[in-house]
């Protein structure tokens, strides 16, 4: 056996780790959201509790109206909520644009914070600090700029927060607002369905784990406080502040049917620096927590860090090592003599991956088609492979920043006017 016969199948028995711990997910995540979906996923309470929602925006004139006016249009009791727009630093007419939607709704406690070069501009966590100093709800909700959640979101977030003690923060889902813009956000939305929407709802019926999304969700504001706010150096400070949430022994749940809208970037070059700044947020966290996976007191936490090793490390060496061997063999530099078994294996990689991704698509209305099982396909052989760029890029500018002690910043996504033909009415 050669060294290529040893590199072809270390990756291919990595894909097969990853995928059937995918396929356990999505099982537990079918059965989870078949349960939910028998029930409206309400939990009356007697008396609704103060709610502080927060949103940070970051030249964001251009959505912001729209989210506000979602925001506003909860069904949540309107003297119990209150809405604090973090306008960070923005150098456009955000400013403007809020100040006329207060003055339009002179009842509604709508709170601007207008951030100069000095205070604000430093990211998403600096802003959450600085809107939290001002907040009083005992529930702190967040929502990104470009959100329109559905009236009864809110409402299912905070009930089912309410519901246990034990919980410490519930996450909804969020769905892709402008999914049919171009090809790109036709493959964010599959992705986001699968293996966000999906994989959360497996992880928290097997393991009582979620991770916060960073937008639509809801924690007390106890914990905040207790753990001092967000961590300015983190660019994830979703996976970062659920990792201290799970320490605390609280645990997170997702409830499916409070839904968000959000529009994801349409063009590559967006999309690649946001994904890249997710990355290097989430390679932050995991060696931030990765002693914990030794120490009993990180609780449940642990299989979460695990888990992301598995997909940062077993993912993107094998996607290397694949292409690798695939370009070399092509050039005739190497030759692998277990070929006939390696491509065999590939092929079933290929056809369960294609199958338990439209399995996940099958829970939702208009997805599943066999135009999405295409689509499916062509994303194997492109968007993993634009993962796999994404990461790369991630880890070094990540041992960059360390080496030359640059400050972390924080590269906002550039938000577009939408069209009628792209949103979600569409889909």
């Amino acid at each position: 056996m050669t060294f290529a016969d040893i590199i072809s199948l270390y990756s291919i028995y990595a894909i097969w780790i990853l995928m059937a711990i995918n396929i356990i997910l999505s099982i537990g995540g079918f059965i989870y959201y078949h349960r939910v979906k028998q029930t409206d996923g309400h939990c009356p309470l007697e008396e609704y509790p103060m709610v502080s929602i927060m949103v940070p925006a970051h030249n964001e004139s251009i959505v912001i109206q729209r989210t506000v006016a979602a925001l506003l249009n909860f069904d949540y009791p309107h003297d119990k909520y209150e809405i604090i727009v973090i306008n960070d630093n923005s150098s456009d007419d955000s400013a403007e644009v809020l100040r006329k939607i207060q003055d339009k709704n002179p009842d509604r406690r709508l709170i601007v914070i207008n951030t100069d070069s000095v205070a604000g501009g430093k990211g998403k966590s600096n802003a959450l600090n600085i809107g939290f100093s001002v907040a009083e709800g005992s529930v702190i909700a967040i929502y990104d700029a470009d959100n329109t959640p559905e009236p009864g979101a809110l409402r299912l977030l905070v009930e089912n927060l309410m519901s246990d003690d034990k919980i410490g923060a519930v996450i909804g889902k969020f769905r892709t607002r402008n999914r049919n813009a171009t090809l790109l956000t036709r493959f964010v939305n599959i992705e986001t369905l699968a293996y966000q929407c999906m994989n959360q709802a497996g992880r928290f019926f097997f393991f009582k784990l979620c991770t916060i999304p960073g937008t639509n969700f809801v924690m007390r504001r106890s914990i905040v406080e207790e753990i001092g706010g967000w961590d300015p150096k983190a660019l994830s400070e979703d996976t970062e502040i659920s990792f201290r949430i799970y320490r605390m022994g609280y645990y997170i749940k997702m409830m499916p049917l409070a839904v968000t809208w959000e529009q994801e970037p349409h063009l590559l070059s967006i999309w690649f620096k946001q994904r890249t700044r997710w990355a290097k947020g989430n390679i932050y966290v995991l060696l931030k927590n990765f002693k914990y996976i030794f120490d009993k007191s990180g609780g449940r936490m642990r299989f979460d860090v695990f888990y992301y090793l598995l997909v940062y490390i077993l993912m993107l060496s094998s996607l290397i090592f694949s292409d690798i061997i695939f370009v070399s063999g092509i050039l005739g530099f190497v030759h692998v003599f277990l070929s006939g078994f390696s491509t065999t294996l590939w092929v079933m990689a290929i056809m369960v991956f294609v199958l338990n991704v439209m399995i996940t698509l099958a829970v939702e209305e208009n997805e599943f088609s066999l135009q999405s099982a295409f689509l499916v396909l062509i994303m194997l052989f492109s968007y993993s492979k634009l993962w796999v760029a994404v990461v790369v890029n991630a880890i070094i500018k990540s041992i960059s920043d360390a080496i030359f002690k640059r400050e972390v910043k924080w590269d906002k996504t550039v938000r577009y006017v939408e069209t009628a033909g792209n949103g979600k009415g569409n889909t």
